[in-house]
């Protein structure tokens, strides 16, 4: 029953109420542990702000589901969760109904549902509302919904809060606008704030953090930080050679791993490459990124909760939250650039079994796609201050592709810098877009280079953890500045016991054919960038049918298992110019040999290239020569191509420097059939779209785009 006040509470009582709702969360012989008491009564008794860092599968759930279902009981308003694992918690929200507690969510996919959520509120009848951090500034619940359920909250629980800082291994701006909430929370409204991937500088960042808005002395943040160590997690690093001799060794080893698991890879393509090539030896795997089709995402995670797959082959878009107590493995296929962010994913597994395998296959490709990665944080002053002064300049929202044509930041960056900004008070998300608030705003150099030394430093850390001969899961804990971190006894350095570098002869040789493919489509752009016009470029709305490259080829992507490396090596950044190699060559013409066109080419031209001429040119005409198609001549480009980092600028650039010379105009007067457009690399893809335009708009039937390798 609920007694509708908050004055003092009889804590022997509280615990005896508190055991009962344990064991109907989570069974008979459920017994709460001394910090989840600790948090459970300084929230409920002490309404204090309390931050719990304890490993993976500690229970910190059961902490705020019981909380919440005490200070209901004392006619406190809902909880209020924030976390970026809605999609993930089902299995908690239907926990948490056993102990009778309704859940309830408000997210972008059942916003006709807000209405009677709210009501639903109103009426008493929700404990739990879960909402994403990306929901606090939509303008409509940030206006609407949000004040409301301020004023209303029992407790506020922010979830996988290492997301919160700086430090933390998965910085995301939108959690820095907790800080407005936090600080908009009436006096007494107790908030818990739960991690297990936090080291002291997170931990200490977190708790002051927590402590926005509150005016009483005496009561800053409870920290309760626990061991990290998982008795379950055996670790071990297995180093081999080459892609794929560690996929061959997987190939081998899966079958003995125990139960079912997760195998992770660094990028998107080594996710579909490696589940492909696991299926093909059986295996029932399934690839699973960010950009998996959010009912397919769905799907992949029944599966593997009931073991009806062996593997998710996945990206780091399968982490935080991801709960499977019988998950026997977890295989990396690559390291992730944070011992910390590491530790976070291994955890995933053995939370309920006695046993599980964590297996790390390094790679030499791994530091390069770090640096991709980095070169992604936030960008520089000057970039900055392009948004700022165009958003002012304005006089009006503008949507964020609105924005893009005036800045030189991709879209994923432009994305991140506005939602600091919008956090930090110089804009705000409104209908239509975003808007300048003309508030002084200074770009904290000091702080985003000690940042960007932060994860340096993770960076040389990881190597470490690949090259100690100490144990590995003291290593891990010491960069999470666990102060019980001690030698486990269970890993392949403590016992000498090894995971077998060997490879049968039979799964290398079918590996090795596997990842040597040849061939990866080019899909053609079917719409210019938006704002070309405020960049002086006559192009705008849909391509037609008639100015469209066809779907083209490319012998790979940099980002393959297979080819990769080696087309790396041949069109990278450190790469030297010269004829292509004999084998790369012959594996062009496997991919047109195997190439389902729909009328053959009759010609062909090339993109001239300034870091590359003598490769281009060479490919272009000894293609040419062995398929007996009519050498057309060379597009030109006016000097080498400037960095540009989002489509409308590179367009834009392109359609300054990217010319058809007259004899290349007067050669496809008479062409009477499909035009071969060869290239180095296609990365956003904008080449070969104006190219094939310009050949069209000269004659060409068709244009059917080819390159070494695909960026993507």
């Amino acid at each position: 029953m609920r007694c509708g006040r908050r004055g003092h509470v009889d804590t022997q009582t509280l615990r005896e109420r508190a055991d009962i709702l344990l064991r109907a969360l989570a069974g008979a012989d459920a017994i709460l542990r001394a910090d989840q008491w600790t948090a459970i009564e300084a929230l409920v008794a002490q309404r204090r702000r309390a931050l719990v860092v304890q490993r993976t599968g500690w229970g910190k759930s059961a902490v705020y589901f019981l909380a919440t279902a005490l200070l209901r009981e004392q006619g406190s308003g809902p909880t209020v969760i924030i976390s970026p694992l809605l999609a993930l918690m089902r299995n908690q929200i239907a926990a948490a109904a056993r102990a009778g507690i309704h859940a309830a969510t408000m997210n972008s996919a059942n916003a006709q549902e807000w209405d009677v959520v709210q009501a639903q509120i109103a009426a008493g009848e929700v404990d739990v509302l879960l909402v994403s951090p990306e929901r606090l500034n939509n303008p409509d619940f940030r206006d609407s919904v949000l004040p409301k359920l301020t004023a209303s909250a029992g407790l506020l629980v922010v979830d996988e809060a290492h997301c919160i800082s700086d430090w933390g291994h998965d910085f995301r701006p939108d959690y820095r606008r907790l800080r407005t909430l936090l600080g908009d929370l009436p006096q007494g409204v107790p908030v818990l704030a739960t991690t297990a991937t936090a080291n002291d500088r997170v931990a200490t960042d977190v708790a002051e953090q927590l402590g926005i808005g509150t005016s009483e002395s005496g009561t800053g943040t409870l920290v309760l930080r626990g061991p990290l160590d998982r008795e379950s997690l055996h670790l071990a690093v297995a180093s081999l050679p080459t892609a794929e001799s560690r996929l061959a060794w997987l190939a081998d080893h899966l079958g003995e791993l125990p139960g079912s698991g997760i195998i992770y890879t660094l990028t998107v393509a080594a996710a579909q490459d490696v589940a492909s090539l696991l299926a093909e030896r059986g295996y029932p795997v399934v690839a699973y990124t960010g950009k998996t089709d959010p009912a397919e995402r769905q799907a992949a995670e029944d599966d593997l909760l009931a073991n009806r797959v062996k593997a998710l082959v996945a990206t780091s878009a399968l982490g935080m939250g991801f709960d499977k107590p019988d998950l026997g493995f977890v295989v990396h296929l690559g390291a992730p650039s944070s011992p910390i962010a590491y530790y976070q994913q291994v955890g995933r597994a053995g939370r309920g079994v006695r046993r599980a395998e964590v297996i790390l296959l390094p790679g030499r490709e791994d530091e390069e796609i770090w640096r991709y990665f980095g070169s992604l944080a936030f960008p520089e002053e000057q970039r900055v201050t392009e948004v700022l002064d165009t958003l002012s300049a304005a006089q009006r929202p503008l949507s964020t592709a609105a924005i893009e044509p005036t800045v030189e930041l991709s879209r994923s960056r432009l994305e991140m810098v506005l939602k600091v900004l919008d956090v930090d008070g110089a804009v705000r998300r409104v209908r239509g877009g975003w808007e300048a608030t003309g508030q002084d705003w200074q770009y904290d150099e000091r702080r985003y280079e000690r940042v960007r030394q932060a994860r340096a430093q993770e960076q040389r850390a990881m190597l470490g953890y690949i090259a100690t001969e100490g144990c590995r899961m003291e290593f891990l804990l010491r960069q999470l500045d666990d102060p019980h971190a001690a030698p486990c006894g269970r890993c392949d350095n403590c016992t000498g016991n090894r995971w077998s570098t060997s490879v049968s002869a039979e799964t290398a040789d079918e590996t090795r054919r596997s990842l040597q493919k040849p061939g990866v489509e080019l899909t053609s752009r079917k719409q210019w960038p938006t704002g070309m016009a405020a960049l002086d470029v006559p192009l705008s709305g849909r391509i037609p049918k008639g100015e469209q490259a066809a779907t083209g080829r490319a012998l790979g992507r940099l980002t393959d298992v297979g080819w990769g490396n080696r087309l790396r090596d041949l069109v990278g950044i450190r790469a030297e110019d010269g004829p292509v190699p004999d084998p790369v060559f012959q594996a062009c013409l496997s991919v047109l040999a195997a190439w389902d066109w729909t009328e053959r080419p009759v010609a062909v031209v090339g993109v001239a290239s300034h870091t590359r001429p003598t490769l281009v040119q060479d490919l272009t005409q000894r293609l040419a020569q062995v398929g007996k198609l009519r050498f057309l001549g060379m597009l030109e480009s006016a000097g080498p191509p400037p960095r540009r980092a989002n489509s409308a600028q590179r367009l834009a650039d392109l359609w300054g420097r990217l010319s058809l010379p007259d004899s290349l105009r007067a050669e496809l007067s008479d062409v009477n059939g499909p035009v071969l457009l060869v290239d180095d690399v296609v990365d956003t893809g904008w080449t070969v779209t104006l190219a094939a335009r310009m050949l069209q708009s000269a004659g060409a039937p068709a244009v059917l785009p080819f390159a070494l390798a695909s960026a993507s």
